[in-house]
């Protein structure tokens, strides 16, 4: 099966983002699909033409990368406002940082030239990248949304009024109190709009738009979403709270690519090799931890030795608050040829991660238990899910870490069974679900037959 006219892939550059889009463009390449490409900022460039495979995925920039979308590029003021503890609040702060009309109409004016340039069949769009769904919608080109989020996040319009307020973390089976509060959130949620700096820049959103001549249908997020072909996410049944779920939305578990992606000949494969017990440490590309934090998880690696040993991707930026003496036990490594390759290896036996979407789909897809510390927005929503899935235990955004809670709810991930029971419950889940080889046979279902 072939296109008619080229498949385009468009994203911000933000790996929580386009991470899995580009495992998706990649099993289509293996394919040997024709005509692929993928559209996104410069940083990008070289792993976007790595993907090449029996067919080419030729690369089309969007300008340059923008601090407005990629939170590493963020200065420290805006990071401590997107992930202040008043969860409202931090979402009305990235509301205010995201939600800029002239970025973002000059990457939707970028987008437009690589339309009509390459004039595809189909469109495959991340949910949060509003001007590339603008750009299908407006072309009247039939596209796919991908959205790395729990089913609720992606259609939080259609919920109940007594569903769990996406970013909320608040649990599924609520108390009074939490009832109350999940109410008055939801109402200060949908308030956000009517504050004066976001009402200022949807005028200016709206006049950009009429300049254009986008499509008015393209600024409802019910719209963009029932106008799709298909809805892909990478969650499964179970994990998300049940709420009614659209025909076209496709649960397909987390995007992980042919594995091993290393050869398994390296210094890294022989030490988790030789450590019987490993918990991987990862908080994502944007966390940055205090000397508080970092100290406090070198003393649990401490207490964990004998028994256990700890693998901390820990950025290079952030390793200079490391003490000299390390214990034995204790890798850190500031890159790892395939976090998918850690994270399937049998002697990895629990995930101490930051709760976003990737890390916990993708830590459930191998059947790891998992402490989550969650750091901003969706990830509380993780947080919670994970105890109430019975997957893993949580932290609720400690600040700063406790050695002593995280050493203890460690140990009871690794001795007690029924978490790596029902992790695995859901790593059977995840698979039969389909991954990326179900995403890509539903896009090529999709896009029209020569």
């Amino acid at each position: 099966m072939s296109s008619s006219r080229p498949i385009l892939f468009a994203c911000i550059p933000s790996d929580g983002l386009i991470n899995a889009m580009l495992v998706l463009a990649g099993e289509l390449a293996r394919r040997g699909v024709p005509d692929l490409w993928f559209a996104t900022d410069d940083p990008k460039k070289a792993e976007v033409e790595a993907l090449s495979d029996k067919s080419e995925v030729r690369f089309a920039s969007t300008g340059a990368d923008s601090d407005h979308y990629t939170a590493n590029l963020w200065d420290d003021e805006t990071y401590a406002a997107v992930t202040q503890r008043d969860r409202f609040k931090a979402h009305r702060a990235m509301l205010q940082r995201t939600n800029d009309p002239e970025s973002h109409y000059a990457k939707y004016e970028a987008l437009d030239q690589i339309v009509e340039q390459v004039q595809p069949a189909l469109m495959v769009v991340n949910n949060l990248s509003l001007h590339a769904v603008q750009v299908a919608m407006t072309r009247k080109i039939p596209y796919v949304v991908n959205g790395p989020f729990l089913p609720s996040v992606l259609f939080q319009h259609t919920l109940p009024e007594d569903y769990p307020t996406p970013t909320s973390g608040l649990p599924g089976n609520m108390t009074p109190a939490q009832q109350k509060e999940n109410q008055k959130f939801r109402k200060r949620i949908r308030g956000a709009g009517l504050h004066p700096s976001v009402i200022m820049r949807n005028i200016r959103f709206g006049k950009k738009m009429v300049e254009l001549r986008i499509e008015p249908r393209s600024r409802s997020v019910a719209h963009r979403l029932a106008d799709a072909e298909l809805v892909l996410t990478y969650s499964v049944p179970g994990l998300d709270y049940p709420f009614p779920m659209p025909d076209h939305l496709h649960p397909l578990g987390a995007m992980i690519p042919p594995l091993p992606e290393s050869d398994g000949d390296d210094d890294l494969t022989r030490w988790l090799d030789a450590n019987k017990s490993v918990v991987y440490i990862a908080f994502g590309t944007l966390i940055r931890l205090s000397r508080h934090d970092v100290e406090a998880i070198v003393a649990v690696a401490r207490k964990l030795a004998g028994s256990h040993a700890v693998l901390w991707k820990l950025p290079t930026e952030q390793q200079h608050m490391l003490p000299a003496d390390l214990p034995e036990n204790l890798r850190v490594e500031r890159w790892l040829p395939s976090q998918y390759d850690v994270l399937a290896h049998p002697h990895v036996r629990a995930n101490f991660n930051h709760g976003g979407s990737n890390s916990f789909h993708e830590g459930l897809h191998f059947g790891k238990p998992q402490l989550v510390r969650p750091l901003w927005l969706d990830c509380f929503d993780q947080s919670v899910r994970t105890v109430d899935a019975g997957v893993g235990l949580n932290m609720d955004g400690a600040d700063p870490i406790s050695a002593d809670e995280v050493y203890s709810k460690l140990v009871r991930l690794l001795e007690e069974p029924s978490f790596r029971e029902r992790a695995e419950h859901f790593s059977t889940l995840m698979r039969s679900a389909g991954g990326v080889q179900t995403a890509a046979d539903l896009i090529l279902d999709t896009t029209p037959l020569r």
